[in-house]
This record gives structure tokens, C-alpha cells and sequence, in this order.
């Protein structure tokens, strides 16, 4: 799969993925506008262009506030999400070209206000899911906001999974859409991020389920 090319379905008003991006920008926004007051740190997985945290940073009264790490494979989408951030003057954002899998690539930056698990979900087996979701008690921060998508006939699991772990459900599309965005407030503990460990193995939608459906979920992790 070629996912620089993929992502030119953003640029189409209607498509797909620009509806879910509206989705999830709005979600984003929501949590800037609830995090208390002073420094926050965002971490995005999967990051892909970077369209999604980037162009709510870019109008947000508090970008300032926030410093981000986002991690994304493809060097042709870390090189636009870097254009990006600079275009928009956002020095604290911060885009790094490595394996979106690795727990190494958040080090320094977990836990965090915000993360972003947008674009990735889709793509693995629900063992894996699980288990990224696992490391997400240590990533985001008590209090602090997990955004998430995932192909709609799935995301019902994935909510009852974040709800296993502590966290609590702030908005969730509804069955009149056909994909899953979700964003969930973590009331856990947390822990330690740990090092030297993998968080998932990208798999594809299409090899998942043995057909074709909405369009694959862009991941940054080895393929």
C-alpha cells in the first residue's frame, strides 16, 4: 500500500476519511478546551500526515501549550506533517520518522494529556488491540484524554475494552456513520512507560477480513 497516495482522500470534501477526520478534529479540540491550565504534551500514533492534531493546534488558543511527538513510518507523510506544523508556526510539535509500535518512539513524552490512536486500530487483530490498549494506561495520563478510531462494525469492542481499563466514555459516534470515533477520559493509575517493548503488529484490514471494505487504516508500523 502506497499511504502517501492514500491520503490524498482528505483532500476530497466528502470522502470517507474527511468525515472522520471532522470527527475526530472536534474531539481534539474538546479536549484542548477541557485540560487544565499550563503545559500539555500530545502524542499521536500512527500519525500519518499529522492532519488531524495539526490543523486543530494550528486555530487552537492553546497551542502554545502543547508540545507533541507525532510518529509516522512513511517519510513521505513525516516530511508533510513537518511542512505542516512549520507553516502553522508550531515549533512544539515534534515529527518523528520511526515505528509507531515501538514503546521506545514515546519515551519523554508518556505519559501524556493527550493521545491520538487514530488510523490503527483497523488494522490489527483484536489480541493486539487489546494489549495497545493495555499500553495506553501508561501513555495517557490520570485524567487525561484517549482519542480513537475504528472501522464501525468493531468500535463497540473497543469501547468495552477501554472501559475494562479505566476509562470512561466522553462522546462516541453513533450507529449513523459508518465508522467508529470515540474519546475516552482515562480514571486509572497509570504506571511507568515501559522500554524496549512492541505495542502491535500491523496486519491490514483487507488480510483481517478477507475482503474488501472501507478504506484500509494508515499505519506506521512495520509492514
Amino acid at each position: 500500500m502506497d499511504w502517501h497516495t492514500w491520503h490524498r482522500a482528505y483532500d476530497a470534501p466528502d470522502s470517507y476519511l474527511s468525515r472522520r477526520l471532522a470527527l475526530v478534529r472536534e474531539r481534539i479540540a474538546d479536549a484542548l478546551d477541557g485540560a487544565p491550565d499550563g503545559p500539555l504534551r500530545a502524542v499521536s500514533v500512527c500519525a500519518g500526515q499529522g492532519r488531524d492534531l495539526i490543523g486543530v493546534l494550528a486555530g487552537h488558543p492553546r497551542r502554545d501549550d502543547v508540545r507533541a511527538r507525532l510518529v509516522e513510518l512513511d517519510e513521505r507523510n513525516v516530511a508533510h506533517a513537518r511542512r505542516a506544523a512549520a507553516e502553522a508556526g508550531l515549533h512544539q510539535v515534534e515529527v518523528v520518522a520511526g515505528d509507531a509500535s515501538a514503546t521506545d518512539a514515546y519515551a519523554g513524552m508518556a505519559p501524556a494529556d493527550l493521545v491520538l490512536l487514530c488510523g490503527v486500530l483497523g488494522n490489527l487483530t483484536d489480541a493486539d488491540v487489546r494489549r495497545t490498549l493495555d499500553h495506553c494506561t501508561r501513555l495517557c495520563r490520570p485524567g487525561g484524554v484517549l482519542v480513537w478510531t475504528r472501522t464501525r462494525h468493531h468500535d463497540t469492542g473497543v469501547c468495552g475494552w477501554l472501559e475494562e481499563r479505566g476509562f470512561v466514555p466522553l462522546w462516541v459516534s453513533g450507529p449513523e456513520v459508518p465508522y467508529g470515533v470515540g474519546a475516552h477520559r482515562y480514571a486509572g493509575r497509570g504506571g511507568p512507560w515501559p522500554a524496549g517493548r512492541r505495542m502491535f503488529s500491523f496486519v491490514g484490514y483487507d488480510a483481517l477480513h478477507g475482503r474488501q471494505g472501507p478504506p484500509a487504516e494508515p499505519s506506521s508500523a512495520s509492514r
